[in-house]
Order: C-alpha cells, then structure tokens, then sequence
C-alpha cells in the first residue's frame, strides 16, 4: 500500500523522497508534505515502520485530487477515510517538524 500510494502521488506532480530523518533526545522527527523550490515534495523517513509511512503519505494526499487515477479499492477507502476526519494538531504539521515526544 505504501508504495502504490507513493506511485499515485508521483503522478500528481509531487517528488517523494525517502531519507533518515535526523533524531534529537526528546523529540521524534515525523515527515511529511511541504513545497520546496517550487516543487512539491513527501519526505518519508525510511527508519519508520511501514504503517507510520502509510500515515504520512495519507496526511499528504488527503487534499489532492485523486479521481482520474487508478488506486486499489482499498487505497481508495483509506483516503476516503482520511479525507472525512478533521485535522488533529499532529496532522496540521504539513512542514514536517520534530514534535515532543
């Protein structure tokens, strides 16, 4: 799942790159989207489990439109399902920064 998802967000223009997040004591580093020089990038930390990669590329794709592509019925129901909740404090971080922890 995780890398038909990152597929579907190459197709829509957006970079995903997959790096080891640099860690601090006290807090735990988290990627996500954000634009940089112009592009839109997915940072993903390749230290993460799988299911904590699913999350980042979900918070990142829950506003794009998505239609035009092929996605499994299961792709489709998670971002479905990730499109219809609110945003919790952890998911307005688009930038990626370290949260506390």
């Amino acid at each position: 799942m995780v890398e038909e998802l990152a597929t579907a967000a190459e197709r829509v223009g957006m970079k995903v790159r997959r790096e080891r997040l640099l860690r601090e004591v006290g807090y735990r580093a988290r990627g996500g989207a954000c634009r940089f020089r112009e592009k839109d990038l997915i940072i993903i930390d390749s230290a993460q489990p799988p299911a904590e990669q699913l999350e980042v590329l979900l918070d990142a794709l829950r506003a794009r439109d998505l239609e035009a592509l092929y996605l499994s019925p299961a792709a489709r129901r998670l971002l479905q399902t990730r499109s219809e909740e609110p945003d919790s404090p952890e998911r307005s971080d688009k930038g990626g920064a370290a949260e506390p922890g």
